[in-house]
């Protein structure tokens, strides 16, 4: 089967690695793609938000296969368009994909479905949001409605921060058209979880879980960024735990959605905190997490692209994927002022190095290469992903491979994984 790969980041590195390494890919194409990705897919220069190109794209390379990997196209009509164009694609319709498009949206549905999630209030003025605040005591999180590309959302530990997020959003624009709406949520504390399934209709096939962090800096100091690290299993989160939680957090959204008469096909991707009332979802996304995927994605054990070819054409009890027991950690690897200013254009080296120890992969995300030469093009620079019997080691391994790879600035968190291994020594 011929497969087109929708995206350019760390997530589609890590899809296209999986998909290659599947009997039933016999050809692998990327739009847009990136260095990496070019090393085992061919490469084409459409934009993920050019739902005509690609679509023309698809047809003229007769695509058996589309997999969308970011938010955008989905949420702009993609998987509408393939369709009608009767070519199979793994991502949902523009109208499920606003589960994930609208936080408003996606509370609302939450709250039809009876799906355990925090307290929340949408507000579109200043003085509503503040209302908001003030009822839920202070301390809230406070998320701009549309798509933000992973840092509409800021964690308010008190009144004044979140007032300031509230005036960023509605007053400055901070996240333009996305942000002329926000969600005022309840501030819960747990654990988080990651929790990706392979969805059609009202079907959910979990993934293991995974975990990912967000803040830049060890010990979850500074800004929020799209992610810096995943690692998976999660040793306080197990099968029969995973199981319950697809029971309780992906099947009722599934129900509701296919009531609405608006189907779910995909990943539907649930953001949970593990409360002491129980798991609630702090979030959902309608594709595969980026870096969780990195980490999943190394321990997949069987066909992916069988996998997702089944649920594309809407057979998920056709779904035969394994997750070996093997652990595996991401580290990414972020360019000097990331998240609020990213500089690039700095040369990359030593890949080859961190590719040559045991257990290590790279997945390229935000690369270029320009005179010949490798070099920084994106916040999120590269991703380094170990596998391994134990969280320990691989833990290990990525940190090895992270210090084999330079450029002027990099930035890489020391604690990715840390408590869960400690935490898997004392099991």
């Amino acid at each position: 089967m011929r497969i087109l790969l929708v995206g350019s980041g760390g997530r589609e590195h890590a899809l296209a690695q999986a998909l290659v390494a599947s009997p039933t890919c016999s050809d692998l194409h990327c739009a847009p793609g990136n260095p990496g990705i070019a090393r085992v897919a061919t490469c084409h220069d459409v934009a993920v938000d050019d739902v005509g190109g690609l679509v023309a794209l698809a047809h003229h390379l007769q695509i058996g296969l589309v997999v969308v990997g970011p938010e955008l196209p989905l949420v702009l009509g993609l998987g509408d368009a393939l369709r009608r164009a009767r070519i199979a694609v793994f991502g949902p319709s523009s109208g499920a994909a606003r589960v994930e498009g609208s936080k408003a949206f996606s509370k609302e549905l939450m709250q039809a479905a009876g799906v355990p999630t925090a307290r929340a209030m949408t507000c579109t003025d200043v003085e509503s949001a503040r209302r908001a605040v003030d009822e839920l005591g202070g301390a809230c999180v406070v998320k701009a409605d549309g798509l933000a590309a992973g840092k509409g959302v800021a964690v308010c530990p008190d009144r004044s921060s979140a007032l300031a997020a509230i005036e960023a959003c509605l007053v400055g624009g901070a996240y333009g058209e996305a942000g002329a709406t926000v969600v005022v949520e309840e501030l819960l504390a747990g654990d988080e979880v990651s929790l990706l399934a392979l969805c059609h209709g009202e079907t959910a096939r979990p993934l293991a879980a995974a975990q990912d962090f967000k803040r830049i800096g060890d010990g979850d100091t500074g800004p929020n960024t799209g992610g810096m690290g995943a690692y998976s299993p999660v040793p306080w989160f197990d099968d029969a735990a995973t199981a319950e939680a697809a029971r309780q957090v992906h099947e009722p959204l599934l129900a509701e959605l296919a009531r609405r008469g608006i189907p779910f096909s995909g990943c539907l991707y649930a953001g949970l905190m593990l409360t002491a009332d129980g798991p609630r979802v702090l979030e959902y996304n309608v594709r595969f997490g980026d870096p969780e995927t990195q980490a999943l994605m190394a321990r997949i054990d069987g066909d992916l692209a069988a996998a997702l070819a089944a649920i594309a054409h809407g057979a998920p009890g056709d779904v035969d994927l394994e997750v070996s027991d093997d652990a595996a950690v991401t580290l990414v690897l972020a360019a000097p002022g990331y998240p609020e200013a990213p500089r690039t254009g700095q040369p990359i080296e030593g890949i080859e190095r961190a590719e040559a120890l045991a257990g290590v992969s790279v997945q390229h995300a935000g690369t270029a290469v320009r005179d010949g030469r490798l070099v920084v093009a994106g916040g999120r620079t590269l991703g380094v992903t170990a596998t391994a019997p134990t969280l320990h080691i691989a833990r290990e391994r990525a940190m090895a491979g992270a210090l084999e790879i330079e450029f002027d600035g990099k930035q890489v968190r020391g604690d990715i994984a840390l408590r869960a291994a400690q935490e898997e020594a004392r099991v």
